[in-house]
């Protein structure tokens, strides 16, 4: 079983950042890949960015390319995603998530991000 725990979330303001993290417990982390996701007030969860587990590619959503950085420490089993340029439209809950066995099978709980205008 392997355990996450979001932290970073908060208000900020459109055009501010902020920096979620994602520490997670075994000592297998390191051998996965890791996403973040995103859950808006009435919509479904959506994939937001994706790194492997060693950090050699990632992959964004359309919607944050360019605005959003998915980087992790194997050292400190932790992922992070760093959300600059934020909008409006970015609040929602995010979570991470650790890919194994063909799926994103371990789920954190998540952390609220708000985004006033």
């Amino acid at each position: 079983q392997v355990r996450m725990l979001e932290s970073g979330g908060g208000l900020a303001q459109a055009g501010g950042s902020l920096r979620l993290s994602c520490a997670a417990s075994g000592r297998a982390f390191s051998t996965y890949s890791m996403g973040w996701f995103r859950q808006a007030p009435g919509k479904t969860r959506e994939f937001v960015a994706s790194i492997t587990w060693n950090g050699d590619s990632t992959a964004y959503a359309d919607s944050v390319k360019g605005r959003f950085t998915i980087s992790r420490d194997n050292a400190e089993n932790t992922v992070y995603l760093q959300m600059n340029s934020l909008k409006p439209e970015d609040t929602a809950v995010y979570y991470c998530a650790a890919y194994t066995g063909g799926t994103w099978k371990y789920w954190g709980k998540g952390t609220l991000v708000t985004v006033s205008s």
